[in-house]
């Protein structure tokens, strides 16, 4: 039985942060990388993604950046289901190979 709790959800971080000064591109720069080390992948610009099994995976991941967050600039996040994100329409421009390449059916079961 596949319940609301046990379906594969994708987080995504939305952010906008300032990279004025060198100590503001260091801390963009962090932040990226700590995404990318967590398991995100870049779908465009300022906005990854990450494929969790459970809702509760997607929570600790959001956790997680939220304690990585620079202390300026602007970071969202949010939490949608494999389907939601499905439904999601490319208006111009192509999907990226990393991007194509995420799928939900290629999660990793530790």
């Amino acid at each position: 039985m596949c319940t609301s709790m046990s379906r594969v959800m994708r987080i995504l971080v939305f952010f906008d942060l300032p990279v004025v000064t060198a100590v503001e591109r260091k801390e963009a720069t962090q932040f990226r990388n700590f995404l990318i080390k967590d398991g995100f992948y870049m779908i465009q610009y300022s906005l990854y993604g990450r494929v969790c099994n459970t809702l509760e995976s997607a929570q600790l991941h959001q956790d997680r950046v939220a304690v990585k967050v620079p202390k300026t600039g602007s970071v969202r996040s949010m939490i949608v289901t494999e389907k939601q994100y499905s439904s999601m329409k490319i208006l111009t421009g192509v999907p990226l190979k990393k991007e194509k390449k995420v799928e939900s059916n290629q999660l990793s079961f530790f």
